[in-house]
């Protein structure tokens, strides 16, 4: 499934998520990135958030104040049919780094605040199916990606 890496974003828990210019990925997740509850966001099967610009962009012409990296992703994307990105489906990001979506990240009220109405609900997938973001387990790590 071809994609634009658009932003790789880490932080020492919590969000927003600050921007890098590069990560090395291990099974784990990114080297530097940590959460602050990782028996909810962490893990194996949650080792990478991805979320779309374009999800993003729809959402601020809503008027909500969101961007990359607001929500805890570690990785923003454009360029896919996001709704089709849905767990099973394979990412190639980059020449080394390969994963598959795992599973929908349920919204967090932490991201309550970049919301104008304060319902962070509206990237749920349940409610609003295509506008969530997804987690992935790491296929294939990879270096300076």
């Amino acid at each position: 499934m071809p994609g634009k890496i658009v932003q790789i974003s880490l932080s020492d828990g919590g969000v927003p998520k600050t921007a890098v210019s590069s990560a090395d990925v291990m099974e784990t997740g990114l080297v530097g990135d940590r959460q602050k509850t990782p028996d909810i966001h962490g893990g194996p099967e949650r080792a990478v958030c991805l979320w779309s610009l374009e999800v993003i962009e729809t959402l601020q012409q809503e008027g909500h104040n969101v961007a990359p990296g607001y929500a805890g992703e570690n990785v923003t994307l454009s360029g896919l049919d996001w709704p089709q990105v849905v767990p099973g489906v394979q990412l190639q990001l980059g020449s080394e780094v390969r994963l598959e979506i795992a599973s929908y990240a349920a919204p967090c009220r932490k991201n309550m605040r970049w919301f104008a109405d304060k319902r962070y609900s509206r990237i749920s997938q349940k409610h609003y199916p295509g506008s969530s973001r997804v987690y992935a387990r790491v296929l294939q790590p990879g270096k300076n990606w």
